[in-house]
């Protein structure tokens, strides 16, 4: 643990859905604490930390953190922040003083920024990595799964094909059938099924339904081809349907725990479960109707929600109306290795709420053990440019 944290009486369970962002979905939590009600970071209230140096921060996470935020600082000077806490101004100096920055990274964050506590500050992390799994760019013996690009005939309902109540919103995904009419997009169990067989979609062919399903949830991976090729593939798309997370249905179930039969509850647990039982297994997973759709990534890492690639120990999911996008963010939790500085720099159906996080573990080596069993809780504190909390106050 850093030098810091809070009382455990504050330490009470804060917001979160399982579900992936129709964005990049990230491995949804076993135990989740309830979903969020409060509308944004400036509604859950804003308090100032502690002083940066008395966290116990380390010379090589701050520099580490540096890097990160040097690649998307950009980022919140030209967007609107949802969180109701900075405005596009604000972080105009600091991204410019971070590429003219020569000394050391901590000075460089304490220098600029200021701490603060969003509500009571407890937090809760999960962790997601990059899979790498057999793949192959066509199809062959032993690749049969289909890694499908973007159809064109997925798309968004005109207005005035939606019901009259519902125009107001974002109009939902889907497509126009033979005779015109606006419906809902395939289903996974109709995709497993062949509806989007011979179109010409597949960008590359999976060797296993399994790994390719959790590379799914994961929103980008790796695949390894049988000539030695690794092919980056990214978040493209979502068929329209609603996430749902199986370790919770497995969780309500009954089949996960540490009683006689049951299965860790733990990404290796689900998998393990699946593995033993076939059958079953599959009905499982088609019960997350929701399919993603890849593109092929030449980057040096998985793109996160900024567009610039997300790195390990050093980039965080978040929920955007309660962490601006960019932001550095420091975390306290009761598992240490993610303990230290992030950045935020990408998003996930799964991360709601206040204090709720995503820790991005990296690709091969213990990556997929330390994300699959990541549930920490503890205390979070993120980094605003110097001034912001004043302003706030004075508001």
């Amino acid at each position: 643990m850093l030098k810091w944290i809070w009382p455990l009486a504050a330490l009470v369970t804060l917001s979160s859905c399982v579900g992936p962002a129709g964005d990049k979905p990230p491995f949804d939590p076993i135990d989740p604490p309830p979903i969020p009600v409060l509308e944004n970071a400036a509604a859950a209230g804003v308090m100032a930390g502690p002083s940066l140096r008395s966290l116990g921060i380390d010379q090589a996470d701050a520099t580490a953190a540096l890097a990160a935020y040097r690649a998307s600082c950009n980022w919140p000077s030209e967007k609107d922040d949802t969180s109701g806490l900075t405005r596009r101004e604000d972080w105009l100096g600091t991204c410019t003083a971070a590429f003219r920055w020569d000394g050391d990274a901590l000075t460089f964050f304490e220098t600029y920024f200021e701490t603060a506590r969003v509500g009571d500050g407890a937090a809760f992390a999960t962790g997601y990595f990059e899979p790498e799994i057999l793949g192959s760019r066509t199809r062959r013996p032993g690749y049969d799964v289909p890694v499908y690009k973007m159809p064109d005939d997925l798309v968004r309902a005109w207005p005035a094909d939606m019901p009259e109540s519902e125009r107001e919103g974002r109009p939902p995904l889907g497509r126009y059938d033979e005779t015109g009419t606006f419906v809902e997009y395939y289903t996974r169990a109709e995709i497993e099924d062949g509806a989007l067989a011979g179109r010409g979609l597949e960008i590359a062919w999976a060797a296993d339904a399994v790994e390719f399903f959790f590379l799914q949830i994961q929103g980008s991976g790796l695949l390894r081809t049988p000539d030695g090729e690794v092919m980056r593939i990214g978040y493209a798309g979502q068929n329209g349907h609603g996430y749902t997370g199986i370790g919770g249905l497995m969780r309500e179930r009954g089949l996960l725990g540490d009683g006689p039969g049951q299965y860790p509850g733990s990404m290796q647990g689900i998998m393990q479960y699946i593995r033993e039982n076939p059958e079953a297994g599959k009905a499982l997973m088609r019960e997350n109707e929701s399919w993603v759709f890849f593109r092929e990534l030449n980057t040096s890492g998985p793109l996160g929600s900024l567009g610039v690639p997300v790195t390990r120990g050093n980039s965080v999911a978040v929920d955007p109306r309660f962490v601006p996008y960019g932001a550095p963010v420091v975390l306290d939790m009761d598992r240490d290795i993610a303990d230290g500085m992030w950045v935020a720099q990408d998003t996930g159906g799964a991360i709601k709420g206040a204090n709720r996080f995503d820790t991005f573990w990296g690709n091969g080596g213990d990556s997929r053990e330390v994300a699959g069993g990541m549930s920490a809780r503890g205390t979070a504190l993120i980094l605003l440019p110097k001034g912001t909390l004043a302003r706030l106050k004075a508001q």
